[in-house]
């Protein structure tokens, strides 16, 4: 009898079928990976696990024993937790009062403190995090908080454990924390269902490999029996290529941007760059580098920032985004969901969301035009969405991440700089925006690039920078590129 089984599960959402009789069992005590294409159906899989979500056919067995878990209290009454790839924590009350949110012990109608905190602490202990439980959640690192995420789940007395990307924002070393308290789990014998795109944890961690595409099941395997390019062709169907990028045969332009000692308290410290119409250039260096914060200056979200940021020789004032776009140039954020667009509006009104006053007359938006202009970008960028009057909210990340670079596209802009712009997307997304960022660069557009993933940024640019401390601390010619080397010059050896 199957640990865990998942019958015919169906999922549709309006425009968009999630799920299609969808089928495999997972076993107790393993590490079983959910993989597929942004929109394959993984997430959705998981929120139905975790009563999140309601299935519209199907049924799940839990130990032989049907369940439909009908929202995350019902879930947890049974032992399953998810572990969210966006965190949601209320940063302006501590970690003891975060984990026990709900469930505050009291005395005589007053929240008795001390037991709340000797309560965040066991749960804390589950995980290894020594930490103050009377400190802010809003002071905490992202890593941190994806632990306080674990221990919270384990708090409810979860045995199945569901989480989704949940390296997407973490750096290598709270990464390599988190595999750690994973081996932990599993040899306490929980079981964990774990979605991710990054190859590498999946073969590292997982027993076994679960595959969907376009909502339906494709195979489940053992990982020992897998291999990356096995698995891309089960993902999508196809092989994906990866190949020299085109626009480094190509002649560099004249100088599109130019910035000359900026410096931003201890963020940013004497930064200065060049970068040329038809160049990548590539930033690389560890989570609080300063790679972002750079990024957010030179758009003109940094008031504080001294120095001199010029495009196509004109100097742009500090602290003005407005300054910024119309000198032609366009960020896509970090963070796509809380910087790079509007959730509540949907495709084609984010996509214009740049471009609203050169697309207006007398304060009237020309709406064919906009129609237009966001169906040719959506048909070039090859989003998945029923039309471009969908939610934004309800599409996959990959193809968000797409609708937040059709923005840019948009305008037109001379410099794009893109902070992580294949995080949290699949292996199809992730070589679609190499290939997009590529014909940009073949079409004269200057493109700093910012990635946590040095195979990205060396396998893009044609030059590298390395950032530490604030600083620029490295340069690297195309021909100079050696993984070793980068990363010794990302640490400081």
């Amino acid at each position: 009898m199957a640990f865990l089984s998942f019958h015919q599960i169906s999922k549709a959402y309006p425009g968009v079928q999630a799920l299609s009789e969808v089928s495999f069992s997972v076993a107790e005590g393993s590490c079983h990976a959910l993989m597929g294409e942004n929109g394959a159906g993984k997430s959705t899989l998981g929120k139905i696990l975790a009563g999140i979500d309601v299935a519209d056919g199907g049924v799940i067995h839990l130990r032989g024993k049907q369940i439909a878990p009908q929202n995350p209290a019902e879930a947890r009454a049974l032992g399953i937790a998810m572990v969210h790839q966006e965190l949601a924590f209320c940063p302006e009350l501590t970690i003891a009062e975060n984990l026990c949110l709900g469930s505050w012990p009291h005395r005589r109608g007053w929240v008795d403190r001390d037991a709340l905190r000797d309560k965040a602490r066991r749960l804390l202990a589950n995980v290894g995090f020594d930490e103050d439980v009377d400190r802010l959640v809003g002071e905490l690192t992202t890593g941190q908080e994806q632990l306080l995420q674990i221990a919270a789940a384990l708090g409810t007395g979860a045995r199945i454990l569901v989480f989704d990307e949940p390296t997407s924002s973490l750096s290598a070393v709270e990464s390599e924390r988190l595999f750690e308290l994973l081996a932990d789990l599993k040899r306490r014998g929980f079981t964990v269902v774990y979605v991710s795109h990054r190859m590498e944890e999946i073969f590292r961690l997982c027993d076994t490999i679960t595959v969907l595409r376009d909502g339906r099941h494709v195979a489940t395997e053992p990982a020992a029996d897998s291999h990356q390019d096995r698995l891309v062709q089960q993902m999508v169907g196809r092989s994906v290529e990866y190949h020299e990028p085109d626009h480094l045969a190509k002649p560099l332009g004249d100088v599109a941007l130019q910035v000359e000692g900026l410096s931003s308290g201890q963020r940013l410290q004497e930064v200065s760059l060049t970068l040329r119409r038809g160049e990548i250039l590539g930033l690389a260096g560890l989570v609080g580098a300063g790679r972002s914060e750079l990024a957010q200056a030179l758009f003109g979200l940094d008031p504080e920032r001294t120095g001199t940021v010029s495009v196509a020789g004109h100097p742009l004032p500090p602290g003005d985004v407005v300054a910024a776009m119309e000198a032609g140039v366009g960020l896509l954020p970090e963070d796509r969901k809380r910087q790079g667009l509007v959730l509540g509006l949907n495709c084609r009104e984010n996509g214009a969301l740049a471009v609203l006053q050169r697309w207006s007359r007398w304060g009237w938006t020309d709406r064919r035009r906009e129609r237009d202009q966001m169906e040719a970008l959506v048909r070039q960028l090859r989003v998945k969405a029923p039309s471009i009057e969908s939610g934004i909210a309800g599409l996959s990340g990959g193809n968000q991440q797409k609708i937040a670079l059709a923005k840019w596209l948009a305008c037109e802009c001379r410099v794009l700089v893109v902070d992580e712009p294949t995080r949290g997307v699949d292996v199809g997304a992730k070589a679609e925006i190499h290939r997009l960022l590529d014909q940009l660069a073949c079409e004269g557009m200057a493109i700093l690039l910012i990635s946590s993933e040095l195979p990205e940024v060396m396998n893009l640019s044609r030059r590298l920078l390395v950032m530490r401390g604030g600083r620029i601390v490295g340069e690297f010619q195309r021909s100079e590129f050696q993984q070793a080397a980068i990363l010794n010059s990302m640490v400081g050896h």
